[in-house]
């Protein structure tokens, strides 16, 4: 969609992008043939399908702000915003918007992948933590070890890809919970200067560990629904 505004030609699936998708695709079908057969009376399947097909979107979405922030950082020249033109200024808080939509995206979805794990394995995370994450229901499989080899492989993504998940969580928190994550770099420069211009972050730094960040969940995406593809292809579908 995002694509098509800007005057853009629609994305091609591609990469993990493409392995992620094509495999939760394979797993919504799985979840419809399933309520076929046993007429899922509980919506136990239709809750996972309705989770799955919004996880695809999201993912959808995510690569999409990714893709808008990395095109309208193309149009900032300038290395502060006081020396930008009025045009810039629009065009750098374009970028602005898209790049916070994206590294806030990128936890939403690996918090919601959490809540399918958690229910699709019978963690029973919430109760030790009400409200978890992604990174909670991770921990939890210490002590779920029929899916160890799962496990292993999550944690090996959650490591590879640490420092830029890191930096992208401390943003996603001040932009959430306490400042805007732009605000602090300018308070920052403001306490350092004291006077003078105040530069602009490294918009192609953080757009790099952006793309990281959609590295990382299309791998943890598409690890995860592999493994459950496989699982059920060998024991059937149970809940």
């Amino acid at each position: 969609m995002l694509r098509t505004l800007l005057g853009e030609k629609p994305r091609v699936n591609q990469g993990t992008l493409k392995e992620a998708m094509d495999t939760m695709a394979f797993t919504l079908e799985s979840f419809e043939k399933q309520m076929y057969v046993d007429h899922d009376p509980n919506h136990d399947y239709r809750k996972l399908y309705i989770w799955t097909q919004g996880l695809i979107s999201s993912l959808d979405e995510l690569e999409q702000s990714y893709f808008a922030a990395a095109h309208f950082r193309k149009k900032i020249v300038a290395g502060s915003t006081e020396d930008m033109n009025f045009a810039e200024k629009a065009e750098y808080a374009r970028y602005v918007y898209f790049y916070k939509d994206a590294f806030i995206r990128c936890f939403a979805i690996l918090d919601k992948l959490g809540t399918v794990l958690n229910e699709i394995f019978q963690m029973n995370t919430s109760k030790s933590k009400v409200h978890f994450s992604y990174y909670t229901v991770l921990r939890q499989f210490d002590y779920y070890r029929e899916h160890h080899v799962l496990a292993q492989k999550l944690n090996k993504i959650k490591e590879t890809y640490r420092e830029p998940m890191s930096r992208l969580r401390k943003r996603r928190n001040m932009e959430i919970h306490y400042m805007n994550s732009e605000m602090q770099d300018d308070l920052w420069q403001l306490h350092q200067t004291l006077r003078g211009k105040v530069k602009l972050e490294d918009l192609d730094k953080h757009l790099l560990e952006m793309g990281q960040g959609v590295d990382m969940v299309c791998e943890t995406l598409y690890t995860a629904y592999r493994y459950i593809n496989r699982i059920w292809r060998k024991q059937g579908v149970k809940h």
